[in-house]
């Protein structure tokens, strides 16, 4: 099964891929979907669009994550703007026939780092261990989507999650 997991923005849409056989989780592609500031807000949402297509169609994906949207009362312009890239992102899944997925912050980090309130940091460190990747991934966004991707395939079962201690970790993220 191939995963695509994205962690939508207007500027910069983190994505990562996976492909998961049995008991073992494969990294096929991971990078960023750009915008630019200056281009008219209808222009980088089609960038965003077709740049989502092309990696569905690239990758032969089997299904799409996204993390739910969370909005601070302070902030509802914030909202606005991740809700019209994560539409646009939702559309290219549908266009692609595509089975879409989203799960809360909180439950992404309780199925990779074992407690919901583990920092970025913490899910970084679990990503790159859980993918054999001999160094951290420099973008948050990319970290992000990859550890959406992961944790639906240990949500849905494809590939069950170890526990802690056979991972090599305690919920703090912290080698035992």
């Amino acid at each position: 099964m191939i995963i695509v997991g994205i962690d939508p923005a207007l500027a910069v849409s983190g994505y990562g891929v996976i492909q998961v056989n049995k008991n073992s989780l494969a990294l096929i592609e991971a990078g960023i979907i750009k915008t630019q500031a200056k281009e008219a807000l209808p222009l980088r949402l089609d960038k965003i669009y077709r740049g989502v297509l092309k990696l569905i169609s690239d990758t032969k994906a089997d299904c799409l994550v996204l993390e739910k949207i969370y909005s601070h009362y302070k902030h509802p312009a914030t909202a606005c703007i991740l809700g019209q890239a994560r539409g646009v992102i939702c559309l290219a899944a549908f266009t692609a026939h595509l089975p879409f997925f989203e799960y809360s912050a909180t439950r992404i980090k309780k199925a990779i780092v074992g407690k919901g309130l583990a920092s970025k940091a913490q899910v970084q460190r679990m990503v790159t261990h859980t993918l054999g990747l001999k160094t951290s991934v420099s973008y948050m966004d990319v970290t992000d989507a990859l550890a959406l991707a992961i944790a639906h395939s240990y949500i849905v079962k494809v590939n069950p999650a170890p526990r802690a201690k056979e991972r090599g970790f305690t919920g703090s993220g912290m080698k035992l």
